[in-house]
């Protein structure tokens, strides 16, 4: 009984440091301010690492949860003055993810990197994808542009979308009345015509015209390559494509790119200046690592294998609710826990438990190279629950070994894409969309606004889509032949989207093993050579703090052995939605939550993404 009331003792300690972190947050903003020197001895030689993959806004909102001042734009432009005039500055790593920057602001950092370059510092970019503003960045800024084998180079020109709802107001019969002075104006035009004025039409092409020259002259000028004016609007480009049409200089992802950067300037050490602070030594560890600490949860420090659950779609970032449970893969979330994990000591091995759709391309190309990774250090065995299906395979085929039940979903090899388009839907209401583009070619002008909803694709964009959907396709099976260490011939029967339950999987070499977490548990104990009762760690590191609390009642009652005792999941949930009164998540997803987890694998669609490795329908076993 004393035992209890000590581990009770010892959560109340816990809370209390997470109240207190919470009241710190809101005791005022902290003042704008240059970043910190950089972790390591002072004026140690390294490479500077700038982080834009969460984009760069003008200004930080004024909210508790809001993007740090360092990370704003005039931050940022007083910080690489500063870094420029540090002897220690070596050179300088820009990691632009997907981010989509405003011009103005990429063409300003552009110039200021390309100053740097220009005065002898080597500068790299990474990009998981480039758009029209950060090729401009990139081309402007750096020496060396690096892109993600699964990505791709969007650059597509400069156009703009106008909508024009005169038809659904007269159908309402809305009386509109506007006044404007200045024949160029059009500001009321799209509530009193059907399309747009010839001078407001004309006013606009003028403006985009000059934006496009500019575009074009600062890509080729930084580039150093004439050919690129007729090359850069004719994307999307698939990466095999982009580097041989001159727009990037090599593929791999973000840690080839660092250790390249690295080499260039001469040095063995990068430190994380701007916008990220996940490399940060101080801050290596996850929150749910800090409080298993102070609770005494945790077997840290002793060898074990520890258990990575990877539920749901996947996306680039995992979605959730402010204070609550994060829902699905994120490949920052995932991939953070990844890399961690590659460099803890103690994991000697990780289990990778599986039931996923799959979902965006990218995401998933990104989170295997990470696994290949881990698994060079340390045995990884991978878990397929319920499904391992299309992107959830690509994670799956990086396993040292995979298990699967005989009733588990398998496969699913191929890739889906697209998108809708309500132009004419809307056209139906009295809402008339007029695309007006920089470029003057009718057929570079469609593909300017081929992303958007108003527009369907011609037959040209279809061609150039198709071919960017079959290199992923392509690496796809690359990805597989060299996780799973298979000729291609023996892989390729069974992808074109089969999908196979897992006694077919494993006669097919898609799985080595039928087993359930139990044995996966067991044969990573057995490639580790860890004794039979090594402790197993549950990694929880994508919870909220709501749901950090809870398990920390849930762990000390249950007294399991290693976190083997961490809570269902599915019944936080539940408690969490229970004391909110449902807010948490829609009710239809308790009756057909298979209908949750495919829209989830498909949501990447909305965020702009056009090739997904994603199950292209719900399945239900029951």
């Amino acid at each position: 009984m004393s035992e209890r009331r000590e581990r009770r003792r010892g959560r109340t300690c816990v809370g209390a440091l997470a109240v207190a972190a919470l009241i710190a947050g809101c005791t005022g903003r902290e003042r704008a301010s240059l970043p910190a020197p950089p972790a390591g001895s002072p004026g140690e030689p390294a490479v500077v690492e700038i982080d834009l993959s969460r984009g760069l806004p003008e200004s930080a909102p004024a909210a508790i949860f809001g993007p740090p001042s360092r990370r704003t734009h005039v931050q940022l432009v007083q910080s690489l003055r500063k870094l420029s005039e540090a002897k220690s500055a070596k050179g300088f790593l820009v990691r632009l993810g997907t981010s989509r920057l405003a011009f103005a602001r990429a063409h300003e950092i552009g110039r200021t990197l390309g100053e740097i370059r220009e005065a002898g510092r080597p500068v790299v970019c990474h990009a998981d994808e480039y758009n029209n503003a950060t090729i401009l960045l990139a081309a402007t800024g750096c020496g060396k542009l690096w892109l993600s084998p699964a990505g791709q180079v969007d650059t597509v020109g400069i156009a703009a979308q106008l909508v024009f709802a005169k038809g659904l107001l007269d159908k309402l019969n809305v009386d509109v009345d506007f006044l404007q002075v200045g024949k160029f104006k059009g500001a009321s035009e799209p509530f009193t015509r059907e399309g747009s004025s010839p001078e407001a039409r004309q006013s606009l092409e003028a403006a985009l015209g000059g934006l496009r020259e500019v575009w074009l002259s600062a890509i080729v000028e930084g580039r150093g390559k004439p050919e690129l004016r007729e090359a850069v609007e004719d994307g999307p480009f698939a990466p095999e494509e982009a580097k041989a049409r001159g727009l990037v200089d090599a593929l791999g992802d973000l840690e080839d790119a660092r250790e390249d950067a690295k080499k260039l300037a001469g040095t063995e050490l990068s430190v994380p200046r701007f916008g990220g602070v996940e490399r940060d030594p101080s801050l290596s560890r996850s929150l749910v690592d800090v409080f298993r600490t102070f609770s005494g949860a945790s077997a840290l420090g002793a060898p074990h294998v520890t258990v990575v659950p990877a539920i749901g779609g996947i996306t680039m970032t995992a979605s959730g609710v402010p204070l609550g449970s994060s829902d699905g893969i994120g490949e920052r979330e995932l991939g953070r826990v990844l890399t961690r994990l590659a460099k803890d000591t103690s994991t000697k091995a990780v289990v990778l438990r599986i039931d996923s759709p799959g979902g965006s391309a990218l995401a998933s190309d990104l989170l295997w190279q990470k696994l290949m990774r881990l698994r060079k250090e340390k045995p990884l065995v991978v878990s397929i629950g319920g499904m391992a299906a299309s992107g959830g395979y690509y994670l799956a085929c990086a396993g040292t070994k995979i298990l699967a039940e005989p009733t588990s979903i398998i496969g699913s090899i191929g890739v889906v894409g697209g998108k809708l388009s309500v132009g004419k839907a809307l056209s139906e209401l009295g809402i008339n969309a007029e695309t007006v583009a920089a470029n003057p070619d009718p057929e570079r002008a469609a593909r300017a606004a081929y992303m958007s909803a108003l527009t369907p694709w011609d037959e040209p964009t279809r061609a150039r889509v198709l071919a960017f959907m079959e290199a992923t396709y392509d690496l796809f099976l690359d990805r597989i032949t060299e996780g799973r260490n298979l000729p291609r011939e023996t892989i390729a029967p069974s992808a074109e989207g089969r999908i196979f339950g897992g006694v077919e999987a494993k006669e097919r070499s898609l799985v080595d093993e039928l087993g359930g977490l139990d044995r996966a548990i067991e044969l990573a104990r057995e490639l580790a050579k860890l004794p039979a009762d090594a402790p197993v760690e549950i990694e929880q590191d994508d919870g909220g703090l709501l749901e950090l609390l809870a398990a920390g009642d849930e762990s000390a009652e249950s007294g399991g052995e290693g976190g083997a005792g961490a809570p269902d999941r599915a019944a936080l949930r539940a408690r969490a939605r229970d004391a909110m009164a449902g807010a948490l998540l829609p009710e239809w997803l308790d009756v057909a939550p298979e209908l949750g987890t495919f829209a989830a694998s498909m949501a990447p669609l909305l965020a702009g993404e056009r090739a997904l490795a994603a199950l292209p329908f719900a399945v239900t076993l029951r």
